[in-house]
């Protein structure tokens, strides 16, 4: 369970990024956050995983107060919380056994990381979960000779050798193609089911948040002004989170089809 209570973040004297937001995510289940550009979205997912800080306001993780943590504590808190992104963040020279076994540094001494001496155990959950999503015949091979669709599968592999009690995606569709972005959206839905884990995802395509996700929080100038089940989203609504934001710019797009039925 993830439980924000009154987050605020604040740059320097200027206006509030966010501006004391409430919110609550439960085990299993995806949350989208859908919001005009500059409504907080991403600063919201850096300032739960601490890599912005707070102003104020409390983030706890299945009762850990992150925004207590610090140093040691901290690093040892951010192993829990997995990290998609939108621009993959793999090192491309590397092999996707060797970005996926980055998601292990926080538990190896400096030594082992630094030889690439993996444990075994870490080597056969890697093979387990690159063979879940479908990319364990790429093990051996650079991560820049892969497709996008493939380098965001290794990014959630990555994630997902941390162990985590949540993860956050941020925009992690962005840059893929429709018919591999709902792939990945089900994915993540899926994932979420096999272990229940959180999934809190930031993201543009409104079409695809009402399709893959169990909740919608719409956000604008950084305060939540909803937050319900997709089937509440309607125009009235969509409205009021892109007020002055031209249609086609609102990622209403229609072309999402039905993934439900197979698996990801």
């Amino acid at each position: 369970m993830l439980k924000i209570s009154q987050l605020v973040k604040r740059y320097g004297n200027g206006a509030p990024v966010l501006k004391g937001l409430d919110l609550e995510v439960p085990g299993d289940s995806v949350v989208s956050i859908i919001g005009a550009s500059g409504a907080g979205k991403s600063t919201l997912l850096r300032c739960i995983n601490r890599l912005v800080e707070p102003s104020s306001g409390t983030i706890e993780l299945n009762g850990l107060t992150l925004t207590d943590l610090k140093g040691a504590k901290l690093r040892a808190a951010r192993r829990r919380i997995g990290m998609i992104f939108q621009g993959f963040n793999l090192v491309d020279r590397l092999t996707v056994m060797e970005n996926v076994q980055s998601g292990r540094l926080g538990y190896l001494p400096l030594w082992r990381a630094a030889m690439r001496r993996y444990p075994k155990e870490d080597i056969r959950r890697a093979y387990e979960l690159m063979e879940r999503v479908g990319i364990a015949h790429y093990a051996n091979k650079r991560a820049d000779e892969l497709s996008g669709g493939e380098r965001q599968r290794v990014g959630v592999v990555r994630a997902l050798m941390q162990e985590p009690e949540i993860l956050l995606a941020d925009e992690p569709t962005a840059s893929l193609d429709p018919k591999t972005s709902e792939q990945i959206m089900e994915l993540l839905r899926a994932l979420s089911r096999e272990f229940s884990l959180p999934v809190l995802i930031n993201i543009h395509n409104v079409a695809e948040a009402k399709q893959y996700t169990d909740r919608i929080v719409g956000m604008r100038y950084g305060r939540i002004i909803f937050d319900a089940e997709p089937d509440a989203l309607d125009k009235d609504a969509m409205d009021e989170i892109y007020a002055g934001v031209p249609a086609e710019e609102r990622g209403e797009t229609d072309n999402v089809t039905p993934l439900r039925a197979q698996k990801a």
